[in-house]
């Protein structure tokens, strides 16, 4: 067979085919071929895993690759040590061109003062990662950047977080300043026993049959229930696992530290015996001492976001009912981002601490809000009904026979999307003290409290978004018209509109109430201009007609006026000033927390 007759066709086809070629270039004479680059997102710079849970050495290693790839705009600082000798670090991201750090409203982002609310510490790292990844890519990120300053600290408490990761015990909540939870006049002597070696510090119980008062649930076997009275069961459970190391009856009930990072600020702080973990005395922790001193440091914070765990919760001030409501205008700003926040959070709830979650005496967000005029919310991230996402699996809830009934990580979600590998079930072990018992029963540490790996980059993100949202209605003081009129032999009447467009006045009305931040100055500098009157006029347009609409401002020195009760959100105010004199004239608003504006103009 000749090569030809090998591969030869049928004469129809090979018409069909000329055909349908035909037509396809006739029809769709502009498609082209589309290269793959098209369809690709742009290249990024430092690749960062966020299905994963990184320890603080990890954290730190990340941080400073990103400082590396961009050290115009990051710069890293220790900002103190924890008890364990571990930094805190602080990284700071500003874009020099646009101003010196000090001249820019700043948010501040801390997170994981608590040792097990893990992960804060992964939305700081993204949001430092995407800030920069997105910077001169994303209109708004770029302006954010140029506009804003932001203060991350991805983990207050690293004695906390590293122990978490590293360690059994689920519950490191606390710091690790040895504390004698027990009052036997020994610190920290009767800590978990993991003594299967698993990792994971489980339930213990004992088959006593006929003379238990726990038995097997019926609807799922792997729970316990108590028997009904008058029965008896097989089982008694003998709490957490482990061994009675200081021999005073009592297992594993002196762990590390053992108090609250949370209750040591010095805003309505109270002692141990009526805010419990609070220590004796504020700022006794070497954590939370540095956290105010950088706080204090840095009077330009205008916005501050602590990350906590868990519930969906998007919280303020006060902690305690005792501290009284704030401000009516504090309110309304606080209740216009916090209700944007529930959009941009699915399953969260704008709640007040005190009425929504529990009283708290001496916590970071009462400080930051009443002594330094920070407008201050507190995440409880990752809502666990995040996990019944589907109409079936939120009626399968409310069923009274579903095993699933009553729990919010449960065990559907963890057979069916996680493969089983979030709970222990019960497998027997001989216990030096009590014999054959059986360990399980029990999550692990990182079920429940925080999200699945594979659900935290949406975590991430969107809690990155509603701080950011937050930074972007800082104050910031603008300039505005200018007119100037001249009136008679070197006398000239001046109006310059000045606002703040953003939701966030430039001093809290709680702020000027305790009068802990400094009034803003609105100040005329020009040589040989002296200023004969000032005052604001509301309305422009009104004054026009009605000429008396001035609120005459009475101080010694009008060439620097203070601005006492600051400049209220999305508003413009129209300065006017009667000048004497002539040549070049500045006149400049400067406010801690909203920035500085200068316009310049001529005197004729």
């Amino acid at each position: 067979m000749s090569a030809l007759k090998k591969y030869s066709y049928p004469i129809a086809s090979i018409r069909t085919a000329a055909c349908l070629l035909f037509l396809g270039t006739a029809l769709f004479p502009m498609v082209r071929p589309l290269r793959a680059q098209q369809f690709s997102d742009p290249p990024i710079k430092v690749k960062i895993d966020f299905n994963r849970w990184h320890d603080v050495n990890e954290l730190y290693a990340d941080i400073r690759r990103l400082q590396q790839a961009w050290p115009k705009f990051l710069k890293t600082e220790v900002i103190g040590k924890s008890f364990g000798g571990r930094e805190i670090l602080m990284v700071t991201i500003n874009n020099p061109d646009t101003g010196a750090e000090g001249s820019k409203a700043a948010m501040c982002i801390e997170a994981n003062v608590h040792g097990n609310e893990i992960q804060g510490g992964e939305i700081c790292l993204y949001t430092i990662w995407y800030l920069m990844e997105n910077y001169g890519r994303i209109e708004q990120i770029t302006r954010l950047v140029n506009e804003r300053v932001f203060y991350i600290c991805p983990t207050i408490n690293p004695d906390g977080r590293q122990y978490f990761l590293e360690g059994a015990a689920g519950d490191a909540r606390s710091g690790h300043v040895p504390l004698d939870d027990d009052n036997d006049y020994q610190a920290d002597e009767d800590r978990p026993d993991d003594m299967n070696g698993n990792g994971v510090v489980e339930q213990m119980r004992k088959n006593v049959p006929g003379k238990g008062n726990f038995r097997p649930s019926s609807l799922d076997p792997r729970l316990m229930e108590p028997v009904p009275a008058g029965e008896k069961g097989d089982y008694i459970l003998l709490g957490r696992e482990g061994i009675d190391n200081d021999h005073d009856g009592q297992v594993d009930e002196d762990s590390l530290g053992g108090y609250d990072p949370n209750r040591n600020y010095p805003t309505g702080w109270q002692p141990n015996y009526v805010q419990r973990g609070s220590m004796d005395y504020p700022a006794q922790l070497p954590e939370a001492r540095a956290s105010i001193d950088f706080l204090f440091a840095h009077p330009n914070i205008a916005g501050f976001q602590s990350y906590h765990n868990s519930g969906g919760m998007i919280l303020r001030g006060p902690g305690a009912e005792s501290a009284g409501e704030y401000p009516a205008g504090d309110v309304r700003v606080y209740d216009e981002l916090a209700r944007n926040g529930e959009r941009i959070l699915p399953f969260y709830r704008y709640l007040v601490i005190w009425s929504g979650l529990y009283t708290v005496y001496g916590g970071s967000i009462d400080f930051t809000n009443d002594c330094l005029g920070i407008l201050s919310f507190s995440n409880e991230l990752w809502n666990e009904e995040q996990y019944f996402t589907s109409p079936a699996l939120k009626e399968q809830q409310k069923d009274p026979n579903s095993p699933i009934r009553g729990r919010k990580g449960d065990f559907f979600f963890n057979d069916r999307l996680e493969f089983g590998s979030q709970y222990l079930d019960w497998k027997p072990f001989s216990h030096p003290q009590f014999g054959t018992v059986e360990l399980g029963g029990t999550w692990r540490k990182l079920q429940g409290r925080i999200p699945p790996r594979f659900m935290n980059e949406e975590l991430c993100h969107r809690n990155m978004a509603f701080t950011l949202y937050q930074a972007d209605e800082m104050p910031m003081i603008q300039m505005g018209e200018i007119s100037i009129e001249k009136l008679g032999d070197h006398v000239s009447q001046v109006q310059l509109d000045i606002s703040n467009p953003k939701v966030v006045p430039t001093i809290l009305a709680k702020a000027a109430q305790n009068n802990v931040v400094r009034p803003d100055l609105l100040t005329v500098e020009g040589k040989d201009v002296e200023v004969l009157a000032a005052g604001w006029i509301d309305n422009r347009e009104l004054q026009k007609v009605k000429p008396a609409v001035v609120a005459r401002i009475d101080q010694k020195n009008l060439k620097r006026i203070l601005v006492r009760s600051g400049f209220s959100g999305k508003t413009t105010r129209t300065v006017q000033y009667f000048l004497k004199g002539s040549g070049e004239v500045s006149i400049t608003y400067s406010s801690l927390k909203g920035g500085t504006a200068i316009k310049n103009f001529r005197l004729p």
